[in-house]
């Protein structure tokens, strides 16, 4: 078995997917609380907040902000309470350069530096050049519900975030979202490059594959031509079963080729299912429940499917034979977009099937809460807790089943794509004659 192809396939691809944490993070945590103490954070409608540390809603739980929380990504991992694990933060500001360090020196969103704050787990910058560089103590974040009215006098309503220091209300801005600055940026005034907790996830996963993979090389050279042994036996039915039951059927005599990237698709999704199925550090973070990387590992399926797409391919996509003429216009088109729906497909079902997973434990797990009435009622609590622990454990089953069926499905689904794209033209006709 050729393994070290599998390695270049497969850092190939971690690199690329490493990629996504920084450029195209996820931000939706910016309208969730994060920890108790932002959490304790007012959300007032305009003119209603009462200025910097308004806590009017000190102590509630709000099931909505925690499950949302926790599918988010952040800069920290939040064990319990007060209780968080820093994460390396890089931060980029054209105006100011570069800010380095860690994210527990926004001291769980108790300080500014340089401008920039800790905003639910996520670093904001204020949006105000004349705020003071250095270490700066707040009071709190603020949130506020701006109503726009645009130039046709549609209005919307908007989330708007205040970091609360000196007695005074500053403006957050978000971090750049779309581009990373690579095609101009300016989107917003900074960018978030840290080590976020998928990004780290990513790492773990990616260190994990490299370790499991090189011991199952070492097998495979110790005991060539003799049968499997240690991890090499426990690995080999997941590799046989990927080929035999993906990559030959849905590729064809040319699956040799693709196998490396199949696979490394499927082991690097199933790992990182896994590890968001850990319910505390270093697992927790909802990577394929992130749009941004569903969206490389999709990116990734198209590049491979399009650029390995041989004449047949492309004369069915772009003037397809046996069809009259004046339809193929119309069939080149539902053709073309067919293109990008099928990775698009892909993006959609991991993420969706993997934050559904995720709410719905969190969810069952806020019963406890909720029955507790926020701790006031002992029995309620305890009520919650078994009713909300027997359907977890059940979830968390169909969950265990889900990371396994989503990489395959992901996986299988590739496949096909590619195998349609190197089918070669006899071999299509000869299946139509039988």
């Amino acid at each position: 078995m050729k393994v070290s192809s599998r390695f270049s396939s497969y850092l190939f691809v971690v690199v690329l997917a490493l990629l996504s944490g920084p450029i195209f993070a996820q931000h939706d945590h910016d309208e969730h609380g994060h920890d108790h103490s932002h959490d304790a954070a007012a959300t007032t409608s305009p003119g209603e907040h009462g200025g910097c540390g308004d806590h009017a809603e000190d102590g509630e739980y709000d099931p909505v902000s925690t499950v949302m929380n926790h599918i988010a990504d952040a800069n920290e991992f939040h064990v319990w309470k007060d209780l968080h694990i820093p994460l390396p933060v890089f931060l980029y500001a054209p105006e100011h350069g570069w800010t380095i360090g860690t994210s527990s020196m926004f001291h769980h969103g108790h300080a500014a530096v340089d401008g920039y704050v800790l905003n639910h787990g996520r670093a904001n910058r204020i949006a105000d050049d004349s705020f003071p560089m250095g270490e700066v103590h707040i009071d709190g974040i603020l949130h506020q519900v701006e109503t726009i009215t645009d130039d046709k006098g549609k209005t919307k309503e908007k989330d708007v975030y205040f970091a609360c220091a000196k007695g005074e209300l500053w403006k957050l801005d978000k971090p750049s979202t779309l581009d990373g600055g690579i095609l101009g940026g300016g989107i917003t005034s900074f960018y978030d490059f840290s080590i976020t907790k998928n990004v780290f996830t990513m790492i773990l996963a990616s260190l994990l594959l490299i370790f499991i993979w090189g011991a199952v090389a070492k097998g495979y050279k110790k005991n060539e031509g003799k049968a499997p042994s240690g991890i090499q036996s426990f690995f080999e039915p997941f590799f046989t079963f990927i080929r035999d039951e993906v990559t030959k059927p849905m590729i064809g005599p040319k699956y040799e080729r693709f196998q490396p990237f199949i696979m490394t698709l499927f082991f690097f999704i199933l790992f990182c299912n896994l590890l968001g199925l850990i319910p505390f550090f270093p697992g927790g973070a909802n990577v394929t429940g992130n749009l941004a990387v569903t969206l490389v590992l999709a990116v990734l399926a198209f590049i491979i499917t399009n650029i390995h797409g041989n004449g047949h391919y492309w004369e069915h996509v772009v003037w397809m034979p046996g069809v009259p003429t004046f339809v193929k216009p119309i069939l080149t088109i539902v053709e073309v977009l067919g293109l990008f729906i099928k990775p698009f497909s892909l993006m959609i079902r991991l993420f969706a099937n993997i934050s559904a997973g995720h709410i719905i434990i969190l969810s069952l797990i806020g019963l406890i809460f909720l029955f507790g009435e926020n701790g006031a009622s002992v029995g309620g609590a305890a009520t919650g807790a078994f009713i909300g622990g027997l359907f977890t454990a059940f979830m968390n089953l169909i969950e265990l089943l889900v990371a396994f069926l989503q990489a395959f499905i992901f996986a299988i689904l590739t496949a096909s794509y590619i195998g349609a794209a190197v089918e070669e033209h006899e071999h299509h006709d000869h299946e139509h004659a039988h």
